[in-house]
């Protein structure tokens, strides 16, 4: 704008947009290119410096207005102050009344017997799969075949139908903290319990790819194991990891992997090539320790009677509609990412997937608005849908779920239809909350440009005026098309700013719970591609906790940097939290990557992974509570038409007999 043509006015009619500038904006002074160049006033400063300043000033003084602005163009269903929904149980706690407590001293409401019939279950349940999980270890296949192990995995239906009821009756109760818990623990389950079958199942490259993490992770533990003086032969961990502590208790630690986590003189090299050789508790130990980060995490799972237990979900099909939005860098419908597990899902479980037609590096509301076409699409097949956000594609569900959340009316019905509406998300190795490439990308980018300058003013004293110009239309030209600013929309995404307002203006459905997946790399789980990149991402956020793109405390379903109300609401919906696994950003990728894969990514299956985890415990687990329901068994059209004909046959028949 302020280096506008006006070459074809005549001098009385040129505007000074400089001028213009400073009348609209009082206290700020615009800087003129001329004066930057070799011989003006400020020729040893940066003009890119001093515009960018006058930019960020006039950004931060409009803060208040963007705000405003956002604030009147949405419907806004509750106030900041208004308090954030809880569960009806908790509401009846802070008036005094305590279930646990109260039972026989009181005639019950149906909700409260309701919870207190569930969390009785949940306990009889883990009493009776704690109790024969020593013998199932002893004698793995009398046990699954016996009634011990039947009567244990009864008791868990039992517990899974009690949790449901007991969202019929409140369907926020998932909030406390006695169900969210048992939610994670069955997310965690089928997580597991989802890769075994595709181990046992042959499925896609997966046996190739866990005897590879295995390989690469007895490599790393001997690795450290000789840094620290520590023998081959090492001893099971009992107390839960290294320090016993969780990494996400403390987010500046940075420990170093398990020392002492597996006996290396007894391994089975064939335990994943020829798993029928082997018991599914070995195999399931096995998996654990090859794709769980924390060593916590994996205390805990292998002492799980849910986990011990791989409690399937009873056959039929979901009614059930999958929504996707991709990466930063995806090709939209026509994308193939996780191509294969969507189409396994559709054919085990009758669950058709939309993919929206997002595109690369675009912005939050352009990516939205495909989104929100994907949805209405979704919605006139009449079924629950959910939400499937991978990196970017994550803040760019949520914000299109704000977005009509926020709408007209008729926006607000495609996300609570009567026919199920939006039931669940799925967020994987999110970018909710950017990323540290986006503010040290920029950072670079600045000086880089300021470098650049310094070097154009030294060579204006060998070029002539109309050369320097000439160069300078074509930065400018390039800079103003419509591709680069595209770029920088979709830039914005990663940057605080970028992220900040798409968090203070959100709203989202309250009953929906937020699963997850979050990976941490580790040098056998790293593309040979992504090297550099995560050693930048290691550099500059000072952790090496990361999958290559997102910091793993930054990849929730919930807002970090911007505290408000909803996103407290989103942090009590996020109770899908599963255990981090040892793996890479492009998790989800196969052939899109195939051009990058080099020999060594090869030999150590980076891109072989597990397709399936990423999508069948998600739906599994929402079956699981009600959620999400299973279709009507109705008669096709084959079926009625036999049923029809036989009824004429018999009709026929009858009429013809005799008397």
């Amino acid at each position: 704008l302020l280096e506008l043509d006006q070459s074809t006015f005549v001098p009385a009619h040129r505007i000074d947009m400089h001028a213009l500038l400073e009348s609209w904006l009082p206290g700020f002074k615009i800087p003129r290119r001329s004066d930057y160049l070799a011989g003006g006033r400020w020729a040893r400063q940066s003009f890119y410096d001093a515009i960018f300043a006058v930019s960020t000033n006039i950004l931060e003084d409009a803060e208040c207005y963007m705000a405003l602005k956002g604030h009147i163009q949405r419907v806004r269903h509750n106030k900041e102050e208004d308090p954030i929904p809880e569960p009806r149980e908790e509401e009846n706690r802070e008036l005094g009344i305590d279930i646990d407590c109260d039972v026989g001293e009181k005639k019950l409401s149906k909700l409260e017997k309701a919870v207190h019939t569930a969390k009785q279950k949940i306990a009889e349940a883990d009493r009776v799969g704690h109790h024969i999980m020593e013998e199932l270890f002893r004698n793995e296949k009398e046990v699954e075949e016996g009634d011990a192990c039947a009567n244990a995995i009864s008791c868990y239906r039992e517990a899974f139908s009690a949790c449901a009821h007991v969202l019929e009756l409140d369907r926020l109760a998932f909030h406390s903290e006695w169900f969210s818990d048992f939610y994670r623990r069955n997310y965690d389950a089928l997580m597991i319990k989802s890769m075994l079958d595709n181990v046992i199942d042959n499925v896609d490259s997966v046996r190739r790819w866990f005897s590879a993490l295995k390989r690469g992770s007895l490599s790393t533990a001997e690795k450290y194991n000789g840094l620290m003086g520590i023998g081959s032969q090492g001893s099971v961990v009992e107390d839960g990891g290294t320090d016993g502590v969780s990494l996400l208790s403390n987010p500046n630690s940075m420990p170093t992997p398990p020392t002492v986590e597996i006996d290396t003189t007894h391994l089975k090299d064939d335990l994943f090539t020829n798993p029928e050789k082997y018991g599914k508790q070995e195999i399931l130990d096995e998996i654990i320790d090859a794709i769980i980060y924390e060593s916590q995490a994996r205390y805990k799972l292998r002492n799980d009677p849910l986990v011990r237990l791989l409690i399937p979900n009873p056959p039929g099909e979901y009614d059930f509609t999958i929504v996707t939005a991709m990466g930063v860098i995806t090709e939209g419908k026509k994308g193939l990412e996780l191509a294969t597990a969507i189409k396994r899902m559709e054919e085990k479980r009758g669950v058709k997937t939309i993919r929206a037609d997002t595109a690369t590096a675009r912005s939050f509301a352009f990516n939205a608005i495909k989104i929100e076409e994907a949805i209405e699409a979704a919605v006139k097949l009449q079924k629950p849908y959910g939400l499937v956000g991978y990196s970017q594609g994550a803040a760019n569900a949520l914000t299109a779920e704000s977005l009509l959340l926020s709408g007209t009316p008729l926006q607000q019905q495609t996300l609570t239809d009567k026919h199920g509406g939006l039931v669940c998300r799925q967020l994987l190795f999110a970018a909710t909350n950017g990323s540290v490439h986006g503010p040290s990308t920029n950072a670079k980018v600045h000086r880089l440009i300021v470098m650049c300058e310094d070097f154009f003013k030294y060579q204006q004293g060998y070029f002539s005026r109309a050369l320097t110009s000439t160069v300078l239309e074509i930065l400018n030209d390039s800079m103003d098309s419509a591709a680069f600013q595209k770029f920088m929309g979709g830039a914005q995404t990663f940057l605080p700013d970028g992220v900040k307002s798409f968090w203070r203006e959100g709203q989202h459905l309250a009953h929906v719970p937020t699963c997850s997946i979050r990976g941490v790399l580790e040098d056998h789980t790293t593309p040979e591609s992504l090297e550099m990149v995560c050693n930048m991402l290691t550099k500059q956020s000072g952790s090496s906790l990361h999958d290559s793109q997102v910091h793993v405390y930054d990849a929730v379903g919930y807002p970090l940097y911007t505290m408000n109300r909803n996103g407290h609401l989103l942090k009590k919906c996020y109770v899908g939290d599963s255990a981090i696994q040892r793996t890479h950003h492009w998790s989800p990728l196969s052939d899109e990557v195939e051009f990058v894969q080099t020999n060594r990514d090869i030999e150590h299956a980076i891109f072989d992974c597990a397709k399936d985890r990423h999508i069948f415990p998600w739906v599994d687990v929402n079956v699981r509570f009600g959620f999400i329901k299973y279709a009507k068994k109705e008669e096709n059209e084959d079926t009625k038409f036999s049923t029809i004909h036989a009824r004429a046959l018999s009709t026929s028949s009858i009429q013809s007999t005799p008397k």
